[in-house]
């Protein structure tokens, strides 16, 4: 007799990381520890044991463009992932985020009648759409990563778990800006030296897809002047710079800038997006999954973002909530500027984040908010995961 089967799918590096610890939980379950795991993923997958039938990275990619070139391979292997499920159905599909491929297999899967997990749901509590509608013809159960959302699909007849969010376990509960100053300076040799224990630090994320560079990059290097204009003691700007295509974006973006203010301290650094936020004292960022990384790193920051006038009129009659920054979202409150649109002017995006250095009694109020929220987001979420997954199995026998 065969071994009985656990298809985990991952599309992209965050489902890899998520997916390797979600293959650890498995394996640690008594029950789902005797099922053999296949599908597909990446290397921190691979590193706990998991074997890939296919290889992820023909999944990984981003744009239009990208995806359309892509489409073949891509369709290829969704057909002989779903052809050998069919030939050997699996006990339980496990799709891993990447919504576009794993719902449709997932669909797939529920008319076979073999049963669905699905980690990581799509953002629905932030835009209206029939998405839930499709979900539900897809997924028996679905992982959140938030704490309110599993009320959103019951809402809606689905069975949801919260099991925490991965970032909380990657970032500790007390940072050490200065152990990351030191870390900065010794391992990315910083154009201008060692780290000045006066010296003020501002990480600005202007976001990690060239798209984004495109439409916000200008205003945030404005908003860089201002603050180095405004800013009266010795002042530092921290920019990671998240893939290689983005680097020749953010250098023409500096040298502009440098025009106007040639002794301007603008270090653009390669990944390490992690230190610079714990090594900063006020963040500028662009709205996205870096403003959660901020708030677990503890950090004061003003989250701004501009989009197409179209694009934000859609957006505006889409949105259910009021906020578009998740540490907003999660607090369900307005813990930190948002300046968006019309709002997000440099001038006024600049005295935003300068304003957090003079309020330290207000940085301390949110610091307690922050650690409040690590704590609700740290779970053991590979342990409750696996649990569901054998859960699913029996309830579907």
């Amino acid at each position: 007799m065969s071994k009985q089967i656990i298809t985990c799918v991952a599309g992209e590096p965050s489902g890899d990381l998520l997916g390797a610890e979600l293959v650890s939980g498995l394996q640690s379950n008594p029950y789902t520890a005797q099922f053999q795991l296949n599908g597909i993923g990446g290397a921190h997958m691979a590193s706990v044991g998991f074997e890939s039938n296919w290889d992820m990275s023909t999944l990984s990619v981003r744009g239009y463009v990208e995806a359309l070139k892509q489409l073949p391979a891509i369709l290829k292997i969704r057909s002989e992932l779903i052809r050998n499920m069919r030939a050997n159905p699996p006990s339980v599909y496990v799709g891993i985020d990447a919504p576009d491929f794993n719902l449709f297999v997932e669909k797939k899967c529920k008319e076979w009648k073999i049963p669905t997990v699905h980690y990581i749901g799509p953002s629905i509590w932030a835009w209206r759409s029939n998405r839930l509608n499709k979900i539900k013809k897809a997924v028996d159960h679905m992982l959140c990563i938030f704490p309110f959302e599993p009320g959103i699909y019951h809402q809606a007849g689905m069975k949801a778990t919260y099991v925490g969010h991965p970032l909380a376990h990657k970032i500790p509960l007390k940072p050490d800006p200065d152990s990351a100053r030191k870390f900065l300076f010794q391992n990315n040799s910083l154009q201008f030296g060692e780290i000045a224990q006066d010296e003020t630090i501002i990480a600005v994320l202007p976001g990690s897809r060239e798209s984004e560079i495109e439409y916000i990059g200008k205003g945030f290097f404005e908003a860089i002047g201002h603050m180095y204009q405004m800013h009266q003691g010795s002042i530092r700007f921290l920019v990671p710079v998240a893939t290689p295509p983005l680097m020749d974006m953010l250098v023409h973006l500096k040298n502009d800038l440098l025009i106007t203010y040639p002794n301007a301290k603008i270090e653009l650094v390669n990944g390490q997006s992690s230190k610079i936020l714990e090594a900063a004292d006020s963040v500028l960022i662009a709205s996205g999954t870096a403003t959660l990384e901020a708030a677990l790193w503890k950090k004061p920051m003003v989250i701004s973002y501009t989009v197409p006038w179209l694009t934000a009129q859609i957006m505006k009659r889409q949105g259910y909530l009021p906020y578009i920054g998740l540490p907003n979202i999660l607090c369900q409150n307005f813990v930190v500027p948002e300046l968006l649109q019309d709002q997000a002017d440099p001038k006024v995006m600049a005295k935003a984040t300068l304003e957090w250095l003079d309020r330290p009694a207000q940085v301390a109020q949110l610091v307690d908010i922050f650690e409040e929220l690590h704590h609700i987001l740290m779970k053991p979420s590979g342990e409750i995961s696996a649990q569901v997954i054998e859960d699913t199995i029996k309830n579907s026998k």
